[in-house]
């Protein structure tokens, strides 16, 4: 070895002893590269069929049955290698793939929320004002108002007799069909709405959608716009106007998940915040065989308004079903949780170089370079999070890294810049280890999110490879 070949005691040590600054898609073969867009063509096809949480539970079922998924029977016995499924309402679903040695080394759960940012319909939602047809919308979970007005909608949801009929709405995704539409103020009237403080210039009762001009041919009647929207929806589905009192309808972005970028590295699509995990939590389910210990991925709702209510992770649905699973090996849930591993899949917020004053470099996560762990997510002082071990941080490092999966470390932001919470902490109050795994993402809980294809299929091989650890 040449003078010039030989390592100086400097660079052998930076080798041994400081993390390498070289990371990311660089690092990425052919190969590895193509694999991630062949992965990304399905997740697309997916994002675009799946806005709601309904729509991406009876998406998961059907793809779970197809991968020899069966409805789960709590009273039989089920033996390694048995693949069952759980409904909750339709809204929550829990897939599990029983272990060699069952639940008796605890399980291994990765959890996704399936629920994002909208505005759902108020339950006397249709009105008539100045000879237009509106309906009145109340949002759900955190978005910025003034993002909303001008963009394409779609109505999604479902409307239930009082005889128990279902009957399925969706307008607005197809090129034939109409959509709707938030109104906004032209800027040469707005200089009074312009001079609000973000937060101040639009309201919650400002976000009513436009669905109607044209008047019933009847001139005697009031609200004969209002009417003659009704008699549309009443000859299309079979509704009046009392229906929507037991309802759940929703308006979301129209916009389909679309390529982004004259190299078609990115996606830019509505709903990936947290539907881009969801679809590796479920893929990685019906791809692993059968692993040692009984195995679930749960996609549940309600993540964007606190996890509150029967479908969300402060329900005992989980623990109820894991109890189950439990009582067939002839343990109990307690000692059961106490050995259970999770990752928590769910998003972090990608730096992005037009808004730097609001992250810290060196604890962000980055585009294209891998799933990101979150060790603690909360505000402030780390308030409304569970934060993950060091034990467990070096037990998910260690699979991770023996599998070559692109990953990466982030925080939400600076320290005092804001903060947010997942569905971690849920799982960590039933005495599990979890920690946050997920896909970083720019403009998160906007109306159209972007991600990396990358970073998309690396987090799917972190949860695989997690399922698949013995």
């Amino acid at each position: 070895m040449s003078k010039k070949e030989e390592k100086t005691k400097a660079q052998q040590l930076k080798e041994k002893l400081l993390m390498k600054n070289e990371s990311g898609a660089k690092t990425l073969g052919e190969e590895e590269i193509k694999k991630a867009e062949d992965f990304c063509k399905d997740y697309i096809g997916f994002i675009g069929k799946a806005k709601i949480e309904r729509e991406a539970v009876e998406y998961a079922i059907k793809h779970a049955k197809k991968s020899g998924f069966t409805e789960y029977d709590y009273t039989k016995n089920y033996k390694p290698g048995d693949r069952v499924y759980v409904n909750n309402r339709d809204k929550a679903v829990m897939l599990a793939v029983i272990g060699k040695n069952g639940t008796k080394n605890g399980v291994r759960l990765g959890i996704a929320h399936i629920d994002s940012p909208r505005l759902d319909l108020k339950p006397n939602p249709l009105y008539e004002s100045s000879d237009l047809a509106l309906f009145k919308t109340h949002y759900y979970g955190g978005i910025k108002k003034y993002q909303w007005p001008t963009v394409p909608l779609a109505l999604h949801g479902v409307v239930v007799k009082k005889n128990g009929k279902v009957i399925n709405v969706t307008v607005g995704e197809k090129d034939d069909e109409p959509c709707f539409v938030v109104s906004d103020l032209l800027p040469h009237l707005a200089n009074e709405q312009m001079s609000k403080v973000m937060t101040k210039a639009f309201t919650g009762e400002d976000l009513n959608v436009l669905i109607g001009s044209l008047p019933f041919r009847d001139n005697d009647e009031s609200e004969s716009v209002k009417l003659n929207i009704m008699n549309i929806i009443f000859k299309k589905y079979g509704i009046t106007e009392e229906d929507f009192l037991s309802a759940d309808l929703t308006m979301v972005p129209a916009a389909k998940p679309r390529e982004v970028g004259f190299d078609r590295s990115l996606i830019g699509a509505y709903g990936h915040d947290d539907k881009v995990c969801a679809y590796p939590a479920l893929r990685a389910i019906l791809d692993i065989d059968t692993p040692e210990r009984t195995t679930i991925t749960v996609l549940t709702d309600r993540e964007e308004i606190g996890s509150d209510g029967n479908t969300g992770m402060k329900s005992t649905y989980l623990a109820d079903f894991i109890a189950d699973l439990a009582k067939q090996d002839g343990e109990e849930l307690r000692h059961v949780m106490r050995k259970t591993d999770c990752l928590s899949a769910d998003v972090n917020a990608a730096f992005d170089p037009s808004y730097a004053s609001a992250f810290e470099a060196n604890n962000s996560s980055f585009i294209n370079r891998g799933a990101v762990i979150t060790k603690y997510t909360g505000s402030g002082g780390k308030y409304s999070t569970s934060d993950a071990s060091a034990e467990f941080m070096a037990k998910i490092r260690n699979i991770l890294d023996s599998k070559n999966v692109l990953w990466q470390t982030g925080e939400l932001g600076k320290v005092d810049g804001g903060g947010g919470g997942t569905i971690a902490k849920f799982v960590a109050n039933l005495n599990a280890d979890v920690v946050d795994l997920g896909v970083p993402v720019l403009s998160m809980h906007a109306p159209f999110e972007i991600v990396s294809k990358i970073d998309v299929y690396e987090t799917y091989r972190a949860l695989y490879e997690f399922y698949s650890f013995d």
